[in-house]
């Protein structure tokens, strides 16, 4: 399997920036670090340089460097004045800006008092918190990054899919790399479920020891440094013991799509023996755990998802679930391994529904659970996500929640192994991959 280093595409966001080219709000990407959005960036430099934009029109600034290391909001502001030409309109990318104290008061004074079009990247969503809406509510765009789609993993990794035909006449998807070897299509879905979807493990090639070591690095950085070293804030518990914070990242990509009580957490780790209760003072309290798993959100680690009662019409407070945001950080974490195989594909599902711009909720059904209910404007689909639906039992099991909603909206099993019928009851059985690669 080869490698690139050269800038890949990220078509889809760089469009969305492309769209927003020239308008008033601040474009602000977020996302866990090394995603790509800095390479979204320079994309998008690219762009405006080939749109004419001369250079002296771009300034960018990555607060990753050590030259800017020491900026206060002051300093920043004084920098990008000195750099910006009186009679041109200017471009500014601005790359992990919330690591400058008082950024928003300097990016909002650019907006005034600049002819510009700004462009920021966060790893950490306290960036966008109630202080950031303050200073510019309304006047943002928010892009949401997440790691390589399937789709986007094969691109990334130069491969070609083609139609090839079998001895009977029926057809079937495979893969071709650049060097011209074909790999079967769930082949390279397994080396995706293994690996996982981070853009920095196309450089290295997919080779498990050099992936674990690029993955280890992204894990520390986002621990270390989004995490234990941002500012305490006013009104807010500290996130200072790394061992809880691990424990607590541990615990929830252990429990990938399952229901959990936040509050229970500490209690389980210490009965399992995870965490020392220590001098009589038990389980952290479910405040200080609250605390640490809003932290491992707001560094995009973990996404929280809540439950949604069908017949009620109303979001559930208890036990939501919780997906991480790339299976191959789940898979340094706790090792490869394939006995909860289902959970995996449904937190593959989860992020893919994200990307195409779904709100996503669990749903409840009685005492059933239907895995996603997905909505977006006037459309909502039901998703059930299974291993495989070639047993009567799993079809019985899976399509039970679906067959008790009486709408229209549409209703789908995902599955590696959708069986020989297509339909059950208007219910459709819809082969996972497939879905992963269609538009």
């Amino acid at each position: 399997m080869i490698r690139n280093h050269t800038l890949k595409q990220r078509d889809w966001y760089l469009n969305k920036l492309i769209a927003f080219q020239d308008t008033e709000p601040v474009k602000v990407v977020t996302g866990i670090r090394r995603c790509g959005k800095s390479s979204l960036l320079k994309l998008m430099t690219a762009h405006f340089l080939e749109s004419g934009i001369r250079e002296d029109q771009i300034l960018e600034m990555n607060f990753e460097s050590h030259d800017f290391s020491k900026m206060s909001g002051d300093d920043f502001y004084q920098y990008v004045k000195g750099h910006t030409l009186p009679d041109r309109r200017m471009y500014y990318f601005f790359d992990e800006v919330q690591h400058v104290p008082g950024w928003e008061n300097a990016v909002n004074s650019f907006r005034v008092d600049f002819d510009c079009d700004i462009y920021v990247t966060g790893s950490n969503a306290y960036m966008l918190s109630s202080e950031y809406a303050t200073y510019l509510s309304g006047r943002m765009i928010e892009i949401k990054m997440l790691p390589l789609s399937f789709a986007e993993f094969i691109k990334f990794y130069g491969f070609e899919i083609r139609e090839i035909r079998g001895a009977f006449g029926e057809t079937r998807k495979a893969v071709w790399d650049a060097n011209g070897e074909r790999y079967e299509l769930r082949e390279v879905f397994n080396a995706y479920l293994r690996f996982g979807g981070m853009p920095g493990i196309a450089d290295v090639g997919l080779n498990q020891e050099r992936a674990l070591i690029l993955l280890e690095g992204i894990y520390s950085t986002v621990i270390m440094r989004d995490i234990l070293e941002r500012e305490s804030r006013k009104g807010e518990r500290r996130v200072s013991d790394p061992e809880l914070l691990n424990k607590v990242a541990l615990f929830l990509a252990d429990n990938i799509g399952s229901t959990i009580s936040v509050s229970s957490i500490g209690n389980v780790l210490v009965n399992e023996g995870l965490l020392e209760s220590g001098n009589r003072k038990g389980a952290p309290s479910a405040h200080t755990i609250q605390a640490y798993v809003r932290a491992l959100q707001e560094a995009y680690v973990f996404y929280g998802i809540k439950r949604f009662d069908v017949r009620g019409k109303e979001f559930l407070r208890t036990q939501g679930k919780y997906y991480i945001v790339d299976i191959g950080l789940r898979n340094y974490l706790l090792g490869f391994r394939d006995r909860d195989i289902g959970h995996v594909l449904e937190n593959i599902v989860y992020f893919e529904l994200l990307r195409r711009g779904f709100d996503v909720a669990v749903g409840k059904v009685d005492n059933s659970e239907i895995d996603f209910i997905a909505t977006k404007a006037d459309s909502k689909m039901y998703v059930q996500v299974t291993e495989s639906m070639t047993s009567e039992e799993v079809r019985k099991r899976e399509l039970a929640p679906l067959q008790k909603i009486r709408d229209n909206y549409e209703k789908i099993v995902l599955s590696l192994e959708p069986g020989l019928e297509t339909t059950y009851e208007g219910i459709r059985s819809v082969q996972l991959i497939d879905w992963l690669l269609s538009e």
